[in-house]
């Protein structure tokens, strides 16, 4: 609603450059990049898709300046040569149609490359120093490589102008090459590139001074920078304030970021952390120079964006993960639709976990279609289908609504009286709070849809679905937790009054447990990310915490950014990690486990939890298979229920019902 987010709808004019609003996307890596470094087709139509939700500024992820020294990835954007620009001039065409301003954001990778990825080549930087703990040790670049360095920025930019983007922004952040230079925490130079204030800004002013002689007095330039480096030895807001006194001239936008790789779980906001929470380093920048700045950082709730514009702590608001999950923001705000914001919940699974985690393209818990859009909704079933969805949990819900979306009778049966399923659980977790948006948003669709019938607290037995004469039938019917045959496990846990608990029993007392546990003791089974939940909330509160996993690591599976966060938060409280360690028995107050040596012994504790993971639940889906085999009813069995797994895979499986109906010739 335009009339009450005056600040967010309201225009900015930087140079020749006029944003339509104060909504930017954040330049996040895809994976979508040719082979070659050229733009794909992939890569137009996911930013098309933020462009047509009224975004008013996409800044394109990071193109190299300098193949192959400066790759940071396997599909990486590259703008080093000319025979980029006929793709990259299609993309700023395609994106202009909307009203939409565009930037891309140009860089070296420095010691950041992967000499695996990149020819063999040592990576380069200013100093022989890793950009991340147990990174590759890189060469200090000469001075003649430093010169011809800052030549290529000057040419990248200048392709940037041909091709017809608005704006260019360098990168001087997040461990790249001229954060390498400008942090103390890698530079160690002695020549005129180190040392001093003045030293360390050097290569990053030259930078500057190039692109501005090669794009001329009209485009605007952005640089991105890592305003507290929350390292230790690295460079804080007050030291960034001061180094910006070298580089301010020639600037026109300052994108106010944070973190290098060893802290990654502040450039890539970890789940916890609160909407906006950084504005403050962009608002000290801001005081200081008086130019417009972004602020970005878990925004996603219009009403949070338009009052840290009021306060003037920013000009702009930066959203990556936000707009993955969902392209319409602008929109949606804009036409009184923020009620139905498919908000992120910034898991970090499919977009960094994908790109960073796994090399692979990125892809979003809470939206299975990050690139070509919510496209069923313009389609809808030719003849009458009937479905019903058994399980109201995430990947149910997904289902149900996509189904009802096009036109199918649906029905939800649920056998609890809440629905969103494990996702609703956790999320009463403290930390976890922010995962009840995706519960909450399938909610809200599927209460906009006359269709779509939900019944809360019925067993979907056989008699009640065949009421219902179904065409196709969905099993989402989630997972419980995994209790092995081990001695003493099933005797004790969740017993009234006892000490052994599950993640659900646990999920239940939240409320009970003290604010100060200090000399408790609380030990965990199992190193996943559910005994980890377990360990963050009670790590704080000053207890004694111990977690056991029988694998040589615990949390091998998680995002980097959680995985790292995670690391920070163990060392942090002193939790003793016992891996390599394996449950032999459960008694009410100690759990006897056996050692990597093959030592048998006891860990007593106050609050004993057994996290084991979780198991499927898919007996309704083998008795509705059997009873259903000889019809022409489609039964499928999706999410949880097929084998315990994350969200994301229930999403993805859940939107796949329209694929379903187009086989059996529905659509």
């Amino acid at each position: 609603m335009k009339d009450k987010y005056t600040h967010i709808f309201e225009p900015l004019t930087v140079r020749t450059m006029t944003i339509k609003n104060r909504i930017c996307m954040m330049p996040m890596g895809t994976n979508y990049g040719e082979q070659n470094g050229e733009m794909s087709f992939l890569h137009i139509d996911y930013y098309r898709q933020r462009a047509k939700g009224g975004t008013g500024l996409l800044i394109v992820e990071n193109a190299n300046v300098d193949f192959p020294q400066g790759s940071n990835g396997t599909t990486q954007l590259r703008i080093d040569h000319d025979n980029y620009l006929p793709r990259l001039y299609k993309f700023c065409e395609d994106m202009h149609r909307y009203g939409t301003k565009v930037s891309i954001q140009i860089n070296h990778a420095g010691a950041s490359a992967m000499s695996s990825r990149i020819g063999g080549l040592q990576p380069v930087s200013a100093s022989n120093i890793p950009s991340k703990t147990g990174g590759a040790t890189p060469r200090p670049l000469t001075k003649d490589e430093i010169l011809a360095i800052v030549k290529k920025y000057g040419e990248a930019a200048k392709r940037a102008q041909t091709a017809g983007f608005d704006a260019v922004e360098i990168h001087a952040g997040h461990s790249y090459l001229i954060s390498q230079f400008l942090s103390p925490v890698y530079n160690d130079r002695t020549d005129e590139f180190g040392g001093s204030i003045e030293n360390r800004t050097r290569f990053c002013r030259m930078i500057i001074d190039e692109v501005r002689s090669q794009i001329g007095p009209h485009m605007p330039i952005m640089l991105r920078l890592s305003a507290d480096e929350f390292v230790k030895g690295g460079n804080t807001l007050e030291d960034t304030l001061k180094y910006l006194e070298y580089l301010n001239d020639e600037v026109d936008i300052f994108d106010v970021s944070c973190g290098l790789n060893d802290s990654i779980q502040y450039q890539i906001d970890a789940n916890y952390m609160k909407d906006g929470w950084r504005s403050y380093m962009a608002k000290a920048v801001k005081e200081k120079f008086g130019k417009p700045v972004i602020s970005m950082g878990n925004y996603r709730d219009p009403q949070v964006v338009e009052d840290t514009l009021a306060r003037g702590d920013c000009d702009l608001i930066g959203m990556g993960r936000g707009l993955i999950a969902e392209p319409n923001w602008v929109h949606k705000v804009a036409n009184d639709q923020e009620c139905m914001l498919r908000k992120c919940i910034s898991c970090n699974i499919g977009c960094a976990g994908n790109r960073i985690g796994g090399n692979r393209p990125i892809r979003c818990t809470v939206n299975p279609s990050v690139l070509e859009g919510d496209t069923h909704l313009g389609r809808k079933v030719n003849k009458n289908c009937n479905v019903v969805v058994i399980g109201g949990g995430t990947a149910g819900l997904e289902a149900a609504c996509s189904a009802a979306e096009v036109g199918c009778t649906t029905f939800l049966l649920e056998k609890k009286d809440v629905l969103g399923g494990l996702a609703t659980e956790i999320s009463k977790i403290p930390a976890k709070h922010r995962l009840n948006d995706f519960p909450v948003y399938l909610q809200r669709r599927a209460a906009a849809l006359d269709n779509l019938y939900i019944f809360k607290n019925v067993e979907a037995t056989l008699e009640v679905i065949e009421k219902f004469n179904p065409h196709i039938i969905i099993c989402a019917t989630g997972s419980a937790p995994l209790l092995p045959p081990i001695a003493g496990l099933h005797e004790n846990i969740d017993k009234e009054g006892g000490k052994v608990e599950s993640i659900l029993s646990m999920i239940k007392h939240v409320p009970d447990y003290p604010e100060d546990m200090t000399g408790q003791k609380v030990v965990v089974i199992g190193g996943g990310a559910v005994g980890l939940d377990v360990v963050e909330f009670f790590a704080p509160r000053g207890a004694e915490v111990s977690i056991v996993e029988m694998m040589p690591a615990i949390g091998r599976d998680l995002d980097p950014v959680t995985k790292n966060d995670t690391k920070c938060m163990m060392e942090k409280y002193n939790v003793n990690q016992l891996t390599s360690t394996a449950l032999q028995e459960v008694k009410e107050d100690c759990f006897v486990v056996k050692s990597p040596e093959g030592e048998v012994y006891e860990l007593p504790f106050d609050h004993g939890f057994v996290c084991l993971g979780m198991r499927a639940q898919s007996k309704v889906y083998e008795e509705v298979s059997k009873a259903y085999k000889d019809t022409n009813v489609r039964v499928e069995n999706i999410g949880d229920s097929v084998r315990a797994r994350r969200i994301i895979d229930g999403t993805f499986e859940g939107r796949n019902i329209v694929f379903t109906l187009e086989q059996k010739g529905f659509l």
